[in-house]
């Protein structure tokens, strides 16, 4: 991607680190901060080839350069990236970051590092890093990449800019789960979870959110045809699978986004979160009023804050549930 490119995905954040170095006002720090697929690390890649390119247009760097090169081949030596090894980001990598910078800091000029996730730095990492923010041995500038800013250190962010990203469009994002294995289907609905969760339930349990959806589309039906079975549904199969307010608030959410996607074909629009079902989903739609769906949504949004006011959870769900066949 090319600062042009990226410019049209994220104006506000290339504007902004436009005008600093127009300006010469680089902050020493930045924290980047956005979801998975905005372009974080795009930005921070593009932000030091400018810095170091031999025949930029204003701040776009020209990319084909020696210097620009050997940026994007990760082997510039006054260009340094730190990603996790494994689940986090440890104190020994800060140490041979702050190592290496040390060692160059005889050399003329401006070093720069890029830490990706930098949310899942160890305690003593963090430490370590507070530390090289504070009392850099030579002029360095820090981009601290970051899907959740509040898992990292309050003392680091006050040290640093923060600059939020703007999400990427949902078809990006749900390209990003296809690519890593997931179906249309799951990819579609882990695309309109925050990261965190979406994280959570692609990573460590994709049976989990697939039959999570499954048990949607099953207790949708019986709301609208079968009545009479959506409160065995809910009671054998429903609170078994969706087991604390966590999962259970998720359940609300997938259940939302098939009422959402009700709204969308009455507009006919085609970003569905359930695109497989977009027939169904039109038969439905035919029978109900638009009004009687935002009726619905609104009841989905209300059991979301109930539950988290901590309701008894089998009789929020059969309450729920009632409401929406009334609604049907």
């Amino acid at each position: 991607m090319n600062w042009e490119e990226l410019k049209n995905d994220q104006p506000t954040v290339m504007t902004m680190l436009e005008r600093s170095m127009e300006k010469e006002r680089l902050a020493h720090a930045y924290i980047f901060e956005g979801m998975r697929g905005a372009g974080k690390k795009a930005a921070a890649v593009l932000l030091a080839k400018s810095l170091f390119c031999l025949q930029k247009t204003n701040a776009a760097p020209c990319g084909n350069c020696t210097q620009c090169r050997r940026i994007e081949h990760s082997n510039h030596p006054d260009v340094m990236v730190v990603e996790p090894e494994g689940a986090s980001i440890k104190k020994a990598q800060v140490e041979s970051l702050q190592k290496e910078f040390t060692y160059k800091g005889m050399e003329a000029g401006l070093k720069v590092y890029i830490v990706n996730e930098a949310d899942k730095m160890t305690a003593s990492a963090a430490n370590s890093l507070l530390k090289f923010l504070e009392e850099p041995e030579s002029p360095t500038l820090a981009l601290l990449l970051t899907e959740n800013t509040h898992f990292m250190l309050d003392t680091i962010i006050s040290r640093a800019q923060k600059i939020t990203f703007a999400p990427p469009p949902l078809k990006k994002r749900e390209t990003i789960f296809k690519e890593t294995g997931f179906s249309e289907a799951a990819a579609s609905l882990l695309a309109r979870f925050p990261d965190n969760i979406a994280e959570e339930y692609a990573e460590e349990k994709k049976d989990w959110i697939v039959h999570g959806r499954n048990l949607v589309i099953q207790l949708v039906d019986e709301v609208q045809h079968r009545p009479q079975q959506m409160l065995l549904t809910l009671q054998e199969k429903w609170l078994a699978h969706f087991t604390d307010r966590k999962e259970q608030d998720i359940g609300l959410d997938l259940l939302l986004f098939w009422y959402r996607d009700l709204l969308a074909v009455k507009h006919e629009k085609d970003d569905l979160a359930y695109p497989d079902k977009a027939d169904k989903l039109k038969q439905d739609a035919l029978r109900m009023s638009e009004r009687e769906v935002a009726k619905q949504l609104q009841q989905i949004l209300e059991a979301k804050r109930r539950l988290r006011a901590n309701v008894n959870a089998q009789l929020l769900m059969e309450q729920l549930l009632l409401r929406l066949q009334e609604g049907s």
